[in-house]
């Protein structure tokens, strides 16, 4: 079983995996970015949404984040999330703090990076409303 978070954006969805894209240093997996106008009914879509993006999905190790923009008006309204996290277990330390660092930077810092009993730990909220997780453990079977 793998486990793939998927995001939801509200026409911002190209600007955020741009962003996660140069952070992770990874390319787009299959067909890159694919955008509304690129649908075979296309025509039937307004067309002030066709640059809004229908998929886009990065390879993270083993597993892919991936997402789209949300449909207004076409029974997809956004609402930003707050009850879900993407938990990132780097291989390092020196990782987990620059992760840590390039994805906070302009968002919101819940808990800085320190040292808790079940390992290296921070999370926060990015400037794109994606509310993250970093953990690192010598050895970890997290």
């Amino acid at each position: 079983m793998k486990l793939n978070p998927y995001l939801n954006f509200d026409g911002n969805a190209e600007e955020a995996m741009t962003f996660y894209k140069k952070v992770f240093g990874v390319d787009f997996a299959g067909n890159g970015m694919m955008k509304m106008r690129d649908l075979p009914d296309a025509d039937k879509i307004p067309a002030e949404l066709h640059d809004r993006v229908m998929h886009v999905s990065l390879p993270l190790g083993d597993e892919f984040l991936m997402a789209s923009d949300t449909m207004p008006g076409m029974g997809m309204a956004y609402q930003q999330g707050n009850n879900s996290y993407i938990c990132i277990s780097p291989d390092t330390k020196d990782e987990a703090d620059r992760l840590f660092q390039e994805l906070s930077e302009g968002g919101k810092v819940e808990m800085p990076m320190s040292q808790e009993f079940y390992g290296y730990f921070g999370s926060f909220t990015d400037r794109f409303g994606t509310p993250w997780m970093i953990h690192f453990e010598e050895n970890s079977t997290f």
